[in-house]
């Protein structure tokens, strides 16, 4: 019998470097990064082995099956997105579009909520969450959302755009709505 070709599979590693502004702490399963009054957490998977040695954050996986390709890939862009995002803010745009009935935008800083008014017509306004670090600006009919946490300034964008959904009625004649315009380093117009 003929011993057939097993190829051994290779360990992941990657180095990120952090840089010298930013604190970083591994404790409790979760990964800890602070600059300034900015901080940001995410929890660890246990298949990737992540460590900070100097100033570098090394990420290794024993394994290099289909899964453990997925999760360390995902980490790895986690942890880029993590500094990137305090060093300068993650943002997004979207476009505030009338056409049957005006309707206005506003932020009420002090419950930390969007306040869509008018809506096709609606007497009852709609009120949308705005989560903690997340700042909205308002430029006549563009929204722009920003905060140094990639996942709440999208989560933030999408429920804008998702609170003003129009249902049971022909999306060819009624187009009122706010839509999301550009995201971090991609543009849709």
């Amino acid at each position: 019998m003929e011993k057939k070709n097993v190829k051994k599979k290779k360990e992941l590693h990657d180095e990120i470097e952090i840089p010298s502004d930013i604190n970083c702490i591994i404790e409790n399963g979760e990964i800890k990064m602070k600059r300034e009054n900015k901080e940001i957490k995410r929890k660890l998977n246990h298949l990737i082995d992540v460590k900070i040695i100097g100033n570098k954050i090394i990420l290794n996986s024993k394994r290099s099956s289909r899964k453990e390709k997925k999760i360390f890939g995902t980490m790895r862009a986690h942890i880029k997105n993590m500094i990137l995002g305090l060093n300068a803010p993650f943002q997004y745009k979207l476009q505030i579009s009338n056409v049957h009935f005006p309707m206005t935008v506003e932020v009420d800083k002090n419950k930390n909520e969007l306040i869509i008014k008018n809506f096709l017509g609606e007497k009852k306004d709609r009120r949308i969450k705005i989560a903690d670090n997340v700042d909205i600006k308002l430029n006549k009919d563009i929204i722009e959302v920003e905060s140094f946490d990639i996942e709440k300034a999208g989560q933030v964008a999408t429920n804008i755009e998702k609170g003003t959904r129009v249902t049971k009625k022909d999306r060819r004649i009624f187009q009122d709505g706010i839509f999301l315009i550009k995201k971090p380093n991609r543009s849709f117009l």
